[in-house]
């Protein structure tokens, strides 16, 4: 990643913070956040060292960063949060705060469906960090989203025409909300420049009617299980829907594994059902 940041564009390294106070299956979302807060002492010192020669402008974190924000305050320098994941789940977590404190029982539990402006959702199918609301995670979500009011914008990697309804609710102007930027979809330069990795899938996309295709995809981050991919699979199957699949390796113990390994190592012939790439292809 840092190698393909323009000249222009310096980095730093901040010093590891430990870890040896955590129990050994601590989610991601509680590592992150401690990564932050435990980064704070070196982060502001960075800030003066940096303060001393340059102005600074803006402060970007990302959803877990918000503990970063009395940095940027002590320095009375401007603060947005950079959201790469779905506008419907940025919606779901600045509702959160709200659903907290009206709804006491774990929302998978639910029987109607959460109000999320823009996009209702039953509650067993929110975000796997909210699901268990005794878990460190949840509560580390809980926390940052309960700071996102304080930014001053959020810069969010989507776009109208794919998250209409998301979209627009969060493009409201509201007391105490911020404001929103959908500047996606950011993409690599050297895609857009030469048309490389995926421009197959663009050439299909443009051949197909106008909202016919149904994309699927988990994110960065997000992996299934062996029994969770074959049923999306058979499901996608059945629907005879058209579909773009992003498709990755199969993970049956965790449902980050490809946070810090993005790549599939795995020939999809060897997880789709058998049959499944024949019969849908078109």
């Amino acid at each position: 990643v840092l190698q393909s940041l323009p000249n222009s564009i310096s980095h730093t390294f901040l010093p590891p913070v430990s870890f040896s106070d955590l129990p050994p299956n601590s989610k991601i979302e509680t590592i992150i956040s401690l990564t932050v807060l435990r980064s704070l002492p070196s982060l502001r010192q960075k800030f003066t060292t940096l303060s001393a020669t340059h102005t600074l402008t803006a402060v970007i974190v990302d959803l877990f960063g918000t503990d970063a924000f009395d940095v940027a305050v002590e320095f009375n320098v401007p603060k947005y949060i950079f959201y790469p994941s779905s506008t419907t789940a940025l919606s779901l977590f600045l509702y959160l705060p709200r659903l907290d404190q009206e709804v006491h029982c774990e929302y998978r539990e639910l029987t109607e469906p959460v109000q999320i402006p823009g996009f209702p959702m039953h509650g067993k199918d929110l975000l796997d960090p909210v699901q268990d609301r005794k878990n460190d995670a949840y509560k580390y979500v809980l926390y940052n989203t309960k700071r996102y009011g304080e930014a001053d914008g959020i810069i969010e990697n989507s776009f109208l025409e794919l998250e209409p309804g998301p979209v627009k609710e969060l493009q409201k102007e509201e007391p105490g909300k911020p404001k929103f930027y959908p500047v996606g979809p950011l993409v690599k330069r050297d895609v857009v420049q030469t048309g490389m990795n995926g421009s197959e899938c663009l050439k299909w996309l443009d051949d197909q009617p106008h909202g016919s295709v149904l994309f699927v995809s988990f994110g960065s981050a997000g992996t299934l299980s062996s029994d969770q991919i074959t049923e999306l699979a058979l499901g996608l199957e059945m629907s005879e829907q058209r579909f773009l699949w992003v498709v990755k390796s199969p993970n049956d113990k965790i449902a980050n594994a490809s946070y810090f390994n993005a790549e599939t190592h795995s020939d999809p012939f060897d997880f789709l059902p058998n049959g499944f790439l024949e019969r849908t292809k078109g």
